[in-house]
């Protein structure tokens, strides 16, 4: 498939998941895609960078789910902050590990999963729709314990960015973490891998082990070949973040072309260059 094929198949209102962490493997040949669209009113759920940022700035979010939204070496993601503070968007704050636990429990087709994590915490002051269950089994002191209800985190879609992939739609992984990409693509009804390098299924390992096959095919219905398709983020080890275009995608917000700005020069001229560059070396 190609960007445009991804985005033709999403819709207004949809939940999108977007893959990645922070500032780190996000799959942003989409999120451009998107950007160049009509699409509108999105709930977004994501580990947030800058393919939060981008999509709150060009008003396409209509509701937020988020652990956290930061550019790692700018910590405060700037345009999801303004949306943040005008009450642009809705959103929804959870955990790190209740985010997770919702996805898994998507993934698992449950509409729940317990944990003890945020209980006497601010969370159900923010989200007054957080539910405690008792536990049916006696605890550590032999009366039922009470959890917290982490409500499935369904998404329509979801879509991730892999270093290999073939076109089966098995996803191979380069480096050391895989963050949680396999639970948004197990919580969601159609699932997109993008890639650095699309290859021929028996050249999809190589003399790799084969722990990094990350992705089984199971779980994807659609493949993107996109070269530096997470730039400016990192995809190690092919490429690491792209810290100047992240500094300069942050200060735009306090010039006064602010996003219009930024759009013009980064969605068809600079970065169009960048992946002309970063396809024809690949």
């Amino acid at each position: 498939m190609t960007e445009d094929d991804v985005v033709a198949r999403l819709e207004d209102g949809m939940t999108v998941g977007l893959g990645g962490w922070g500032s780190r493997r996000k799959p942003m040949s989409i999120v451009r895609a998107i950007l160049r669209s009509d699409l509108k009113d999105l709930r977004l759920v994501s580990y947030g960078g800058p393919d939060v940022g981008m999509l709150c700035a060009a008003g396409k979010v209509r509701e937020l789910v988020f652990a956290f939204v930061s550019l790692d070496v700018i910590p405060l993601e700037p345009y999801f902050r303004r949306a943040r503070e005008s009450g642009a968007i809705a959103a929804r704050e959870l955990d790190e590990g209740m985010m997770l636990l919702g996805l898994q429990a998507a993934a698992w087709r449950v509409p729940f999963l317990p944990t003890r994590v945020g209980l006497g915490s601010d969370l159900f002051r923010i989200d007054p729709t957080l539910r405690t269950v008792v536990s049916p089994y006696p605890g550590p002191d032999g009366t039922p314990e009470e959890l917290v209800a982490v409500p499935a985190l369904e998404l329509d879609a979801a879509i991730v960015h892999v270093h290999r992939a073939d076109r089966r739609g098995n996803g191979r992984l380069l480096d050391d973490d895989p963050y949680f990409d396999t639970l948004f693509l197990g919580a969601a009804r159609d699932r997109y891998l993008t890639c650095e390098e699309l290859v021929e299924p028996a050249d999809l390992l190589g003399d790799g082990d084969f722990r990094t096959l990350a992705v089984p095919r199971y779980l994807v219905d659609g493949v993107v070949a996109a070269p530096g398709g997470s730039h400016p983020t990192s995809c190690d080890p092919l490429h690491p973040r792209d810290v100047g275009h992240l500094r300069e995608y942050a200060g735009s917000a306090a010039t006064p072309e602010g996003w219009a700005g930024y759009a013009q020069r980064w969605l068809d001229g600079d970065e169009a260059d960048y992946q002309r560059r970063v396809g024809g070396a690949a």
